[in-house]
This record gives C-alpha cells, structure tokens and sequence, in this order.
C-alpha cells in the first residue's frame, strides 16, 4: 500500500475516491483549506493552500505518491487561473520535488482539448494541445510544467485528462466520457507503480461501451479500466443539444459558458 498526498482531497473527486483508497489500506494526508465532511481510515488531514510552495514542500514528506487535485473546476477570469491554478500546480510540484516525491498524478483535463473533434478523438495523441477556455489553457500550463520536471529533475509525472469523474453519469454524453472513481483508483494505483521517470499524459476515463477516446496509453502505463457506464444508460437523461455537441468540451462551448467568466452561477 502507499502513503498518498491529496491536494484538494476535501472536494468532490477527492470525496469520491478517498473512502476507496482507505478500504485498500492506503495511507491518505489529505490537503485543503478546509477540512473534509468525514475523515476515513490511515488518513490525515493538512490544512494548507496549494499556492504555497513551502507549506506544500512541509505537507509532502513522506508521501510515496502526490495526488494533485486542487483548484478551480471550471471557467474562472484569467487571473484566477494563474493565481491558483497555475500558481498551485508549480507549488505542488516544486514542493514535491524538495520533499523528495517522484511521482505526481496530475487531473488535467479534457479541456485542455476541448475544440478537439468527437470525430477525431479515438486516434488523437491525449497530449493534443486544443484548450476550450482559459481553465483548459491552466491545465496545459501545468501539463508543460510537468514535462519540464520531469527532464530537469528525473520525476515520475501522469497528466490524467479527466473527461467526467462523477459517481456515476446522469446524461448521454457521459456515457461516454464517464470515469467511476473505482477506475480513478485504478490509475492512481498505476501511478505509484511507475518506475522510470517520464511524463505520460493519458485520457482518464472508464472502459465505456461508448468510449470515443483512446486508451492504449493509459494502458501502457499499467491503467486498465474496469468499468462501463452503459450499465446506467437505462436512467441517464438525453443531453440537451448545444453548439458544443461535435466537440470534445461540450457544454464549454455554448452560449452560457463565456469565455474568462465566473461559472459557479452558469
């Protein structure tokens, strides 16, 4: 078992997949500003800002493997995202590097490929640089700075491209992009296997029956996922049609998700 990191281990991925990590018997510093709503087994909590590079170089000894899942989900002003986003992911990953951790799991995005065709998704390189708004543009920052710890300092790095993590998909297009958090364990575990420093960016998400992307990188680094999504397309409502249907953002791309806007109201 590993002793895992979790920045922003009190949100709702972190939520999702930490009461699974605690029943394999995983040791979880979970790391946030706030406190999470229930504390499991071989678990801590740390109370820190992920933009803090010394507080993060403090919380991350000891860990075997940093998990970073902190700062904003969605659309914010560009200041934001550098300021936290941006900001956060050059913290963790410089503090991991004075803690001593090697590996990193990053959550990227799939926006970071949003304007990315649905049609051309299933042979396009996970690492495809197609951002749909300025939160896409964060993720690929931190993507870059990634690879560049990764040949300076000999990291072992995974940029997992979440397409929906959720404890299980409500609408039609999610399943297709649906990624269970049994399956987010599935790469965390495969991230603390890795040997060999390298980057490997790779498209995070379940073994769905209408799966568009591809998985043979995710499982060339040991990601086998087990999951379908279609077990609940008998309850999965029809996803409204939007300007966004033919690509890979979606719901990004229409008319109510502006550009460098505030989405928590959208």
């Amino acid at each position: 078992m590993a002793r895992i990191a979790m920045t922003g281990g009190s949100g709702g991925v972190g939520s999702l997949v930490r009461p699974i990590l605690a029943r394999q018997g995983h040791e979880v510093t979970v790391i946030d500003c706030k406190a999470p709503d229930r504390m499991y087994e071989n678990e801590k909590f740390i109370s820190a800002s992920v933009t803090d590079r010394e507080a993060m170089a403090r919380a991350l000894v000891g860990a075997e493997l940093v998990v970073h899942l902190a700062g904003f989900p969605r659309e914010r002003p560009w200041n934001d995202i550098v300021a936290v986003n941006i900001q956060g992911g050059y913290a963790v990953l410089d503090g991991a590097r004075h803690a001593g951790v090697l590996r990193v799991l990053i959550a990227s995005s799939v926006h970071a490929a949003g304007f990315l065709r649905v049609t051309e998704a299933g042979t396009a390189d996970p690492a495809i640089m197609r951002p749909d708004t300025f939160y896409g543009v964060g993720k690929i920052a931190v993507e870059a700075l990634a690879s560049l710890y990764v040949d300076r300092f000999g990291m072992t790095i995974v940029s997992a491209r979440i397409l929906t993590a959720s404890a299980k998909p409500t609408t039609t297009r999610a399943l297709e992009s649906w990624l269970s958090p049994a399956d987010f364990v599935r790469l965390i575990d495969a991230a603390a296997a890795l040997g060999e420093p390298g980057h490997h960016t790779v498209w995070a998400v379940s073994r769905n029956t209408r799966l568009r992307v591809d998985l043979g990188p995710a499982e060339a680094i040991g990601f086998h996922p087990e999951d379908d999504a279609e077990r609940f397309a008998e309850w999965a409502s029809e996803t409204e049609p939007g300007a966004g249907d033919a690509l890979l953002g979606g719901p990004f791309l229409d008319d109510r998700h502006p550009l460098g806007v505030d989405w928590s109201d959208a």
